[in-house]
């Protein structure tokens, strides 16, 4: 049996991290059998999460998941694509992963409105003398991040700007398809639900929900992927009422690059 070690459900969302959603997905479009388990960073061979125990064989990294499934399991994600439809796929990816990504991070953990509604819940396990001084320096090093990636040194204004032409570059490749590249799912779905699922979450006001909310495509598949894969949390909001924050030790708080 293949365990998957996740952070566990928050922000009314199957999980906190969208990587872990993603893949959550791609064992289910492979139709492997698997269990979840709420995982500990510190056991995470990369000090991340998600990673997966196929049976002793430890594969961190959601992208790296993605590979042991199709080498491991012969599948082919995105059996059908010709290569250029390939490559859009996998660009597709990286758009959300490498760009929106830290775009949704950023209005979440530096807006003092959007951190209270969501990441605070992070730090509950942090003893109240210190929840003050960890929260600040997980916030500093989310700004360092934020730096080094680059997007940290726009304004507010430009750096949504940037993230909203990503959703609406998404939004267009989708057009008016069932899925992303056509009538069947490929493996950048995996990515997309997960994504689409966490710039739509509703307990967050940014201008990047807003952009996504005004695209009724994105929405709709959003809707037709949850009633696919996820139909426990079909009728519930986004996904389903807000869950408790995920359980660990105070450490967890320190990948934030992990979870939005």
């Amino acid at each position: 049996m293949i365990t998957l070690y996740t952070f566990g459900p928050a922000f009314g969302l199957p999980d906190a991290s969208p990587f872990v959603i993603k893949a959550e997905m791609l064992l289910k479009l492979a139709g492997l059998p698997y269990q979840t388990s709420r995982g500990n960073l510190r056991r995470a061979p990369k000090g991340k999460l998600p990673y997966l125990d196929d049976m002793g064989r430890i594969v961190a990294d959601s992208t790296m998941i993605r590979w042991h499934i199709e080498k491991t399991y012969h599948v082919d994600f995105d059996e059908g694509l010709s290569p250029a439809e390939r490559g859009v796929a996998w660009a597709v990816e990286k758009l959300l992963e490498d760009n929106l990504y830290w775009a949704v991070a950023r209005v979440r953990w530096l807006d003092e409105g959007n951190f209270d509604r969501g990441p605070a819940l992070f730090f509950k396990s942090v003893p109240v003398p210190l929840r003050g001084l960890v929260t600040r320096l997980v916030k500093r090093k989310i700004r360092q991040m934020l730096w080094a990636q680059g997007l940290g040194r726009h304004s507010d204004e430009d750096a949504a700007a940037m993230a909203i032409q990503g959703v609406t570059s998404i939004a267009s490749i989708l057009g008016d398809k069932p899925y992303l590249m056509g009538d069947r799912p490929c493996g950048a779905d995996a990515t997309l639900f997960a994504f689409a699922a966490s710039l739509l979450c509703p307990m967050f006001e940014t201008p990047i929900r807003t952009a996504a909310a005004s695209h009724p495509n994105l929405q709709a598949y959003l809707a037709r992927m949850r009633a696919q894969f996820y139909p426990e949390f079909v009728g519930s909001g986004v996904f389903a009422p807000m869950d408790a924050a995920p359980a660990g030790r105070p450490e967890a708080v320190a990948s934030a690059q992990n979870s939005l």
